[in-house]
């Protein structure tokens, strides 16, 4: 299968073919650890997420690091606002994030550098780029020289020659005007008051730019296949990255880039102002359910605008639910023996919509169209049990559908692959009164079918009564979503 990705760098689409057959190596921007991550940081994390799921599922093996800054500016101010030291301030806000992470499903990084854990090899990588006349030592401070680097500004297509050319302002912020060129800082002379480390150049902290190509070179190599983040990291973040790792070494830094679109909410951009800043646990504190802002997040190309809404929040938790449904009725048809004798026609539509799901996500990581397909296939399958022509193939397939849409989407729907024998022996016992003749009529019988209902229930199962005709009387539904 070729996959095709659209490359920052070459501003085109092109087939993606890692150094190492089999074998890619990602690097993603992580957060910055001086508050709890927005929705807006999430739309980048999920799309990281969904890209290193289909290149596993594609069949590479991944090597995934993704760094935490735990000393810039923002996190100096925002600890000395809180009165708090700058690890411990630090190591709050990194568990919150691993935690938010976890709720939407996130895999794990291969591995989670932290910057104060990085600072030799930060200062390494600068004494290379000193000693190859890159940089430069003033007052305690070490600075990048972007003239000596004639590459720079082929990242963010900015049109930086004569700037760069000219470049002799210096500046020491972590962040700096988007349309600035100037040398940037690496290493930070020390402030009174301020985290401090030795140096050949005295105490001091590393610069925000330094960090990522520290980290990135030692844990992935010199040139490794991928780097992916929000687009708003383009110019300056990651054009410096470009700059002071390849000067360093004098080999390309990174084969493929790939960048998020910003979202909007409600058509604007973000802002606690406008009230409609929302970080995860805000809305999940509102009992929106992690996997409807997943696929939500999920729902529109990387690289175009993402509108997110409240409404579409529940669209998506409406799609969520559908899937749940048909996976438990799958499920439970397979447990009690309900499937046709004959059939076995959707065992193999279903190969052929995983590999056009597949397929979808080649292109680009065309999510639109894999979710489209997604879903004609969930109504392929429950048209299929309602009309009694899946058998046992086709329901074993119809599971493994789902396991691999969970490996792929992270949604955690196939949550439970088997159901507990003392679920069925309940709900055969509890079907066994509701089929005698006397039931209508027999108050004790309906009192017992209650009580074994509200009993599963405690258990954590939801017991559904489906229409007269259907091949079950009833089914199980492990409860476990906020609408449940």
């Amino acid at each position: 299968m070729e996959i095709k990705f659209h490359n920052t760098l070459s501003g085109k689409l092109e087939v993606f073919e890692p150094l190492t057959k089999g074998v890619v190596k990602m690097y993603a921007c992580g957060p910055t650890v001086y508050d709890y991550a927005h929705i807006g940081n999430f739309r980048t994390f999920v799309f990281e997420d969904l890209l290193r799921r289909f290149l596993e599922a594609a069949g590479f093996k991944v090597t995934h690091c993704m760094n935490i800054t735990d000393v810039d500016d923002k996190t100096i101010l925002n600890a000395a606002k809180q009165n708090k030291v700058l690890a411990a301030f630090t190591a709050e806000f990194t568990q919150a994030f691993n935690e938010d992470m976890a709720a939407l499903h996130c895999l794990a990084p291969s591995m989670q550098p932290s910057a104060t854990h990085e600072i030799e090899s930060m200062l390494t990588l600068i004494g290379r780029l000193i000693e190859k006349g890159a940089a430069y030592e003033s007052e305690g401070s070490v600075y990048f020289r972007v003239s000596k680097f004639p590459g720079y500004g082929k990242l963010s297509k900015k049109k930086l020659e004569m700037n760069v050319a000219g470049a002799s302002r210096r500046v020491d912020a972590d962040e700096y005007d988007k349309e600035e060129v100037t040398d940037f800082v690496l290493w930070k002379a020390a402030k009174e008051g301020e985290p401090s480390w030795d140096s050949p150049w005295g105490k001091g902290r590393p610069g925000w730019h330094i960090e990522c190509s520290a980290m990135s070179l030692k844990h992935l190599g010199e040139t490794f296949d991928l780097h992916a983040g929000g687009e708003d990291l383009i110019f300056p973040h990651h054009e410096n990255e470009i700059a002071q790792s390849e000067a360093a070494t004098g080999k390309p830094f990174v084969r493929y880039w790939l960048h998020a679109k910003h979202l909007l909410v409600d058509g604007e951009k973000m802002s606690k102002s406008k009230g409609n800043f929302y970080t995860l646990r805000d809305l999940l504190t509102k009992h929106y359910d992690p996997m409807a802002i997943r696929y939500s997040l999920l729902s529109t190309h990387y690289r175009q605008q993402l509108n997110f809404t409240l409404d579409h929040l529940k669209e998506a938790g409406e799609v969520i639910r559908k899937l749940d449904d048909c996976y438990f009725q799958c499920l439970n048809l397979h447990a009690h023996g309900g499937a046709a004798k004959e059939g076995g026609a959707l065992a193999a539509k279903l190969k052929e919509h995983s590999l056009k799901v597949m397929a979808c996500l080649a292109d680009d990581l065309n999510v639109a169209q894999a979710q489209a397909q997604l879903l004609e296939t969930v109504k392929e399958i429950n048209t299929a049990l309602a009309s009694g022509q899946a058998n046992a193939a086709d329901l074993e397939a119809a599971l493994a559908f789902f396991k691999a849409v969970d490996a792929l989407y992270g949604l955690d729907v196939a949550v439970v692959e088997v159901i507990p024998d003392r679920v069925n022996q309940a709900l055969t016992e509890r079907q066994a009164a509701r089929v005698n003749p006397a039931f209508k009529t027999d108050s004790a019988l309906q009192e017992k079918s209650d009580h074994m209902r509200a009993e599963l229930l405690k258990d954590g199962w939801m017991v559904k009564d489906t229409k007269p005709g259907s091949p079950q009387m009833s089914t199980v539904k492990l409860r476990r979503r906020a609408w449940d």
